[in-house]
């Protein structure tokens, strides 16, 4: 196995199998762990309790725990990711002291691989994450990133933990194997209220379980419904997700969302679709998310009348629960880890091994048609940037042009000293306000790649965007007086394509979230200087605000965020500054600024 990570050997996948059956095997150890000559596997039992599946609502979802999983989040939307309560529960229960340190040890120049099988493998999930949160960077550990190897793995985050994953590019150390019956990897489609007896039928996860491979008339009828409930419940989310690739369907697919529960559990990684007997079996590698999901439903489908003899209600016990079919397909392949999607070969294939219809062949088409539409997408974004580029050029000239006489581009738009130059400035601005609006109207309807807010390129052009072009919006806005009807410009008058981006360099730069930032320090300076000279507030009731922005100018200046032509005589910044009392503008942080740039 290549340690880069590209690729995955057949006999580490063996070997990650074995300590995930043993765990499973042990459910009284929170966790096991094999030390080999260049990798470290740590494997995860499984559980048959229902509080360990699902928690309170019908489907179990909570927020994720952003202080262990900070970049499970969409970005500019602000809105971080729903996985499993019980599966989160069960982790953040597991990283006591022991585990950390264990992880530490042993993350020292070796491959670390995490597993588990059935509802073990979550916190095999949940594990890698958290560690490549944690401890990766690009010198940590050598460089060498970790795995995650699941077998049966239930589902245990929204599309957010999907959209997350790819635009960190962590997608690519995560590989899941799933049985064509397995049922446990399509068990969260389904909310609790559709089983009468989880519990009892949740024994047959329990290796130790009398049950596992007990036959009873009885007990295979509930099988049976078990899962014909987790199917239909699957065909419903997959059918939804069909039809919303469709342009127009919004409103229908809302009223038909409140009348159908719908799980907002959503596959991410690579798939291994396995199908047929033995290690000559079939195996189809799937990474797109958006096929996975329909997979899951059409692959499990049992489409002619010889197939529903052939898997019996007992056979389907043993695919459905039983680890023996892995064992008996794994075989001893390489399986090449790519962020690239799965391609049309991908999808003939699937279709072809794994028996599927025409019609689960043109729905498996139709979801990988959506990232060919997100790329499409972005390549017409990225043919208006020479555009952007264009027009940014031109302000900054414009900006220059007043930095030369002594006078703040801010101020001179404000003021409107040269009306024929502040009004192909504001021409420009509302130019690249619309192409941006655009942008981030397609990402927050997901209509972009999930790459494109980790992307260094499209960062450093929102970063540059918002740092020429907000500080005219501000202007524009204190100018027209929109704050006295509006308020403040940072309470609803700062737009999307400004917090976006915003968010985007905060994300890159692993620095914590600031309502204010280096663009909009304008607006904060404006309602300071407001309050106090309307005397709406004293100097003590806003001494804290001042000192905070002041602070945060000097860093941002000694960052070379700003540039000091902020201090100009001339400038909203130093007229405000001057207006604070003389004892308090003695101590200030920014003084030498001040002094440097006016005297």
């Amino acid at each position: 196995m290549a340690s880069d990570g590209k690729e995955m050997s057949g006999e580490l996948i063996e070997k990650a199998f074995s300590l995930a059956w043993k765990a499973h095997k042990t459910p009284e150890k929170p966790y096991l762990s094999k030390i080999n000559t260049s990798e470290v596997i740590i494997s995860f039992p499984a559980s048959g309790s229902i509080k360990d599946w699902y928690s309170k609502g019908p489907f179990g979802e909570t927020k994720v725990n952003l202080k262990l999983f900070p970049s499970l989040k969409s970005i500019g939307n602000n809105e971080a990711a729903s996985v499993n309560e019980a599966f989160q529960s069960r982790f953040e229960a597991i990283i006591a002291k022991p585990f950390i340190d264990e992880v530490k040890a042993k993350n020292k120049g070796k491959q670390i691989v995490f597993t588990g099988y059935s509802s073990g493998a979550p916190m095999a999930i949940l594990a890698t994450l958290w560690t490549l949160e944690k401890y990766h960077t690009p010198k940590s550990n050598g460089g060498i990133h970790p795995l995650c190897v699941t077998f049966g793995s239930p589902l245990i985050g929204n599309k957010i933990l999907s959209h997350a994953t790819r635009r960190e590019n962590w997608s690519i150390y995560f590989l899941h194997y799933v049985t064509r019956y397995d049922v446990v990897p399509r068990i969260l489609f389904s909310p609790l209220s559709s089983f009468d007896k989880f519990e009892a039928i949740s024994q047959f996860f329990n290796p130790k379980s009398r049950s596992l491979m007990t036959q009873s008339t009885g007990k295979d009828a509930a099988i049976s419904e078990f899962y014909f409930n987790v199917m239909s419940s699957t065909a419903n989310v997959t059918s939804h997700a069909a039809c919303s690739q469709m342009d127009g369907m919004d409103a229908t697919l809302e009223t038909v969302a409140n009348f159908i529960p719908l799980s907002p559990y959503r596959p991410f990684g690579t798939y291994i679709f396995c199908s047929g007997n033995g290690k000559e079996g079939r195996k189809v590698v799937i990474r797109n998310p958006d096929v996975v999901l329909q997979l899951l439903f059409f692959s499990a489908q049992l489409s002619t009348a010889a197939e529903v003899d052939q898997v019996s209600e007992r056979s389907l016990r043993e695919h459905i629960f039983n680890g023996t079919e892995f064992q008996q397909t794994l075989g001893m392949q390489n399986v090449p880890l790519s962020f690239a999607d799965s391609s049309g070969d991908d999808i003939n294939l699937a279709s072809s091994d794994l028996g599927l219809s025409t019609s689960a062949r043109l729905s498996l088409q139709a979801a990988a048609l959506l990232d060919e539409r997100r790329r499409e997408n972005e390549k017409k974004m990225r043919n208006k940037i020479d555009l952007v580029d264009e027009k940014m050029k031109e302000l900054e000239k414009y900006k220059e042009t007043w930095e030369h006489q002594k006078l703040g581009y801010y101020d001179a738009f404000k003021e409107q000293k040269d009306p024929d130059e502040d009004f192909q400035a504001n021409v420009k601005r509302l130019e690249l306000a619309a192409i941006w609006d655009e942008i981030i109207e397609l990402l927050r309807k997901y209509k972009l790649p999930d790459f494109l807010e980790g992307n260094e390129e499209w960062i450093n052009i929102g970063t540059r965007f918002r740092r020429l072009v907000e500080p005219l919006d501000i202007s524009n806005y204190y100018r027209h007086l929109r704050h006295l009807e509006a308020g403040p410009y940072m309470g609803k008058g700062r737009p999307g394509r400004y917090r976006y981006t915003q968010r985007w360099f905060e994300h890159y730069k692993r620095n914590p979230e600031e309502q204010i930032s280096e663009s909009c320090f304008w607006a904060t300076v404006e309602d300071l200087w407001y309050e106090t000279s309307n005397k709406m507030k004293s100097f003590e009731d806003v001494k804290k605000d001042v000192e905070k922005i002041e602070g945060q100018i000097k860093k941002w200046v000694d960052d070379k965020e700003l540039d000091k032509g902020i201090f100009v005589e001339g400038s909203t910044l130093v007229k405000w500054w001057n207006s604070l009392p003389q004892q308090h503008r003695q101590g200030s942080c920014i003084r030498s600024f001040i002094e440097t740039n006016v005297l």
